[in-house]
């Protein structure tokens, strides 16, 4: 009520499943967004439609501007990111943060699944912050939860997730900057695996 009209960006991970189940659940009028990257896996964009028919939502896709990435590729080529750090943040900053400053535009708050034990640099993550790049509040209602009570919950619910965490892959983004991780890894292993733990965000 206080942060309306609010948007949900959700990355089709598990954490965000939960957060989509308490969504429908509880009928909640926030709008469900996902970013389409244009190198989502195949798993990930099947989970789109699962979402649909489970809960009876629409989930807004937004998807880069074909004319940007067609100009970055042709000028860094298919996989910059794995050139350096930088074109690593350029690559998402065409096919991640533009597209998400379209799905926050006209909302007041947004809402995401990020955890606080996820990574180093989420390590005190507040359960609510002013994000002053987009102009509104952001809300991480799971900040404080641990991977097994995210599965708990899922498991308890029977929330549908991607396939792919079932192949050992406990953080997932595109495909070219993800990959499944090894027993004793950090859940964020699999994630920009090249770089330095302190630069993955």
């Amino acid at each position: 009520d206080e942060f309306a009209p609010a948007a949900f960006a959700n990355s089709l991970g598990a954490e965000d499943m939960v957060l989509t189940d308490l969504i429908a659940r509880h009928q909640l009028p926030i709008a469900v967004a996902t970013l389409d990257t244009g190198k989502l896996h195949a798993q990930t964009l099947a989970l789109i439609p699962r979402i649909e028919a489970r809960y009876g939502l629409q989930v807004e896709r937004h998807a880069p501007a074909a004319e940007q990435v067609l100009h970055f590729v042709r000028q860094h080529g298919e996989e910059p990111m794995f050139h350096s750090i930088e074109l690593r943040k350029a690559c998402c900053g065409v096919r991640k943060m533009e597209p998400l400053r379209r799905a926050l535009a006209g909302r007041k708050a947004w809402i995401t699944g990020l955890r606080a034990a996820q990574s180093v640099t989420r390590s005190g993550l507040p359960v609510r912050e002013t994000d002053s790049a987009n102009g509104l509040e952001k809300l991480n209602p799971l900040s404080d939860w641990s991977e097994t009570e995210v599965w708990a919950y899922i498991r308890l619910n029977e929330v549908p997730y991607n396939a792919l965490h079932d192949q050992f892959y406990p953080s997932i983004g595109c495909a070219p900057c993800t990959r499944p991780i090894s027993i004793g890894e950090d859940v964020r292993a699999g994630r920009w695996w090249w770089e330095n733990p302190e630069s993955k965000e």
